[in-house]
């Protein structure tokens, strides 16, 4: 098993060594958002505003986008190749090919969170300790992995690019208005927080959050943000192996 998903996975790497203008995009956009995302933070003129408070969640959440929409996109234009049916021809099972792109796209989206978290701490002068740091790192790139799952779970339902586009901003939404990144959930009406579990972004706000606050408050724990994230990969993992077929 692990052997099949190396060996999908070096054909990932592959395919994406031979395009490389994707590669560079998904690296670039990263730069070009968090420079937009400076220059709108240039102009909150508000003496209560911490900045600090909102760039790093704000920046995870633009991982979370890029890595959910171009997996999902990248998926369905595999099945509609025919790649992934010549996979199932040849033996893979659907846990070799979700493990395999998982393990290929986990680089990337590791650049893609060193990337974002750097130009941030840069632009905003945030002078996180190497440790904090470390840590702010790894649950951006915990999420980005969950986003790349997500996006291979939404690409099983979908059978054109076509079919996908209204997928994206329901999910992207979704993670905006009920992640508390934006607006704390305790503000929202009670029949709706629980949509908050829902989304791996509220995780990761939390992990991010408990992290920036030295204080830790109850409600940004760090730990829950760790162990929100991984049991709501694992569960990701198996919907996406459970959901993917060949037709």
């Amino acid at each position: 098993m692990v052997i099949n998903m190396l060996s999908v996975a070096l054909r990932v790497l592959s395919q994406l060594r031979r395009d490389p203008r994707f590669v560079a995009l998904s690296l670039l956009m990263p730069v070009l958002i968090v420079y937009m995302l400076s220059l709108f933070f240039e102009g909150v003129d508000v003496p209560i505003f911490q900045p600090e408070k909102f760039v790093v969640p704000v920046g995870a959440y633009i991982i979370h986008f890029l890595t959910y929409a171009l997996c999902a996109l990248v998926l369905v234009r595999e099945r509609a190749s025919g790649t992934l049916g010549r996979m199932f021809i040849n033996g893979y099972r659907p846990a070799d090919v979700i493990g395999g792109y998982l393990i290929a796209y986990s680089g990337l989206a590791l650049l893609q969170s060193l990337i974002v978290l750097t130009g941030l701490s840069l632009l905003f002068n945030l002078g996180y300790s190497a440790g904090t740091f470390a840590a702010l790192v790894a649950i951006i790139w915990l999420l980005a992995l969950l986003s790349i799952t997500l996006g291979m779970l939404v690409s099983n339902f979908a059978r054109s690019e076509g079919q996908i586009f209204p997928m994206i901003p329901l999910v992207i939404l979704f993670s905006v208005f009920f992640s508390g990144i934006l607006l704390p959930i305790e503000k929202l009406p009670e029949f709706i927080q629980p949509a908050r579990f829902i989304t791996p972004m509220y995780y990761a706000n939390n992990g991010i959050q408990g992290l920036i606050d030295a204080g830790g408050a109850a409600a940004f724990d760090p730990v829950s943000g760790w162990v929100g994230l991984i049991v709501y990969g694992v569960f990701l993992l198996g919907i996406a192996t459970l959901t993917l077929r060949e037709r």
